[in-house]
């Protein structure tokens, strides 16, 4: 059986994160916190050998997985410009209110890319990946909106939202699609 293992991590904080605004495609860049967090992220990452690390082109996702690849000893392949997060359109930037209640369609707001839209190209970056590394093991840096719908698509139901900078654990074989084995840093009681 040809697994391709995929750790898939968020990036890590960012003020408008702290701040609960809609980041989207907007290029918001790190803050201590997430620094913090994504040097953090190594001691659950060290357990595994990593045959590339990849990330959103993203300054945040991008700064995450160099953080991270320096305390592997690693460094980061490449960008990859599918695994940029879901864009939120007019809603970018904007916290919960009324404004913000004005855009809401059912699954997103007018303007933005819908959640199926991001799920379909997400879910293509990781199944090109899992091709051009088949048998490996790959370290994404990416988003929490784009992993999540990506991965709810993979693993055939819903999944909450993917916490910064935590581990997300996932394999791929290309008869029997998507395995599930961590979400959030927990362990699931059965791989789905």
């Amino acid at each position: 059986m040809t697994l391709t293992t995929f750790a898939l991590i968020r990036h890590g904080q960012t003020d408008w994160n702290a701040e609960r605004r809609l980041q989207g495609s907007t290029d918001i860049p790190l803050n201590d916190v997430g620094r913090a967090q994504a040097r953090d992220a190594v001691a659950a990452l060290s357990a595994y050998r990593w045959d590339a690390i990849v990330s959103s082109p993203l300054s945040r996702a991008a700064e995450t997985a160099d953080l991270i690849a320096a305390g592997l000893g690693l460094s980061v392949a490449r960008r990859v410009p599918e695994l940029t997060e879901r864009y939120y359109g007019p809603a970018e930037g904007m916290t919960d209110g009324p404004e913000l209640d004005a855009l809401r369609i059912p699954n997103g707001f007018r303007g933005a890319e819908s959640e199926e839209d991001a799920a379909e190209r997400g879910l293509a970056a990781l199944e090109a990946l899992a091709e051009e590394y088949r048998g490996g093991h790959i370290l994404v840096v990416a988003h929490g909106s784009l992993l999540r719908v990506s991965l709810s698509r993979a693993a055939g139901r819903h999944l909450d939202s993917v916490e910064n900078a935590a581990l997300n654990l996932a394999h791929h074989h290309p008869e029997d699609g998507w395995k599930l084995e961590y979400f959030n840093g927990e362990r699931l009681s059965a791989i789905v």
